[in-house]
């Protein structure tokens, strides 16, 4: 951001010329940083959305992530690049030494050491099969990092419903649920089916031949007959646990206007009782 425009900016709010909740408008779609000649960093998608700018990391050279994390550290709590894979972190690591890697889900970030959830609720992940443990780990550790409280159960596919059936205590529990499956895709059906709380699919790229990559599943979650059920891209394991995030979000942000509706319709029954 300029110095200049933002000083100008805050002068007009001193003198009373721009309100303070315009004035927050503005910045909202101020800053961004050029670094070098290959990236600009959104520094203020936190105040527009609530979720600061994440890295993708395939097609981009070692040199670039380094200067893109090192732009972006000063500016948020927690920096976070998805699809790293061990050997680049390794490199990445010489170059920036706190950086963390969370290898199932291959995503590395600088964060506090023991993220606590910052906001309410609680984002329950249900994976189908092991295999698909990368995408169901990439939702929970991306949920995490953005500071809400996760829930994990895994490897409760409908091969052996059982072992979903038995855990049916977790689905009742959840606020909103992400459901990641291969093959088939039909677990997003079967849980939708159980659960009182918004569900997201997500298609994961584990199959036979017949699966193609992940359309399959993706096909069978778009023509659930469960209502209630989003579907993300196929292994897209970020844009659900965002997603999610943003529901809970939205929740408790309805949840904090109503309580403030009724305390002021309490202070006004008040005010009619005792003049």
């Amino acid at each position: 951001m300029e110095p200049k425009i933002l000083q100008k900016l805050l002068e007009s709010v001193a003198a009373g010329d721009v309100s303070p909740s315009s004035a927050l408008d503005k910045l909202k779609y101020f800053d961004f940083e050029q670094v070098g000649d290959f990236a600009k960093i959104d520094h203020h998608r936190t105040l527009r959305t609530g979720f600061p700018e994440v890295i993708w990391g395939p097609g981009k050279t070692l040199d670039q992530i380094v200067e893109i994390i090192e732009a972006m550290r000063g500016r948020n709590l927690a920096v976070m690049a998805t699809r790293i894979e061990p050997e680049v972190f390794e490199q990445l690591q010489q170059k920036i030494p706190d950086l963390c890697y969370y290898q199932k889900a291959r995503i590395c970030a600088i964060s506090p050491n023991s993220p606590t959830p910052q906001h309410p609720g609680t984002v329950t992940i249900i994976s189908a099969g092991t295999a698909d443990l990368p995408v169901a780990e990439e939702a929970a550790v991306t949920a995490e990092l953005c500071g809400f409280q996760v829930r994990r159960l895994w490897d409760v596919g409908v091969a052996g419903i059982h072992r979903l059936l038995s855990n049916r205590h977790v689905i009742a529990d959840a606020d909103v649920l992400i459901a990641v499956a291969g093959m088939e895709g039909a677990l997003a059906s079967v849980v939708a089916g159980l659960a009182d709380c918004p569900v997201i699919a997500v298609p994961t790229s584990v199959g036979y031949g017949a699966s193609f990559g992940g359309i399959a599943p993706l096909l069978t979650m778009l023509n659930s007959c469960a209502a209630g059920v989003g579907v993300v891209n196929i292994d897209n394991g970020f844009g659900a646990a965002i997603l999610a995030c943003q529901i809970l979000r939205t929740a408790g942000r309805v949840g904090r206007m109503k309580e403030g509706e009724n305390l002021r319709k309490g202070v006004d029954t008040v005010r009619e009782k005792f003049p």
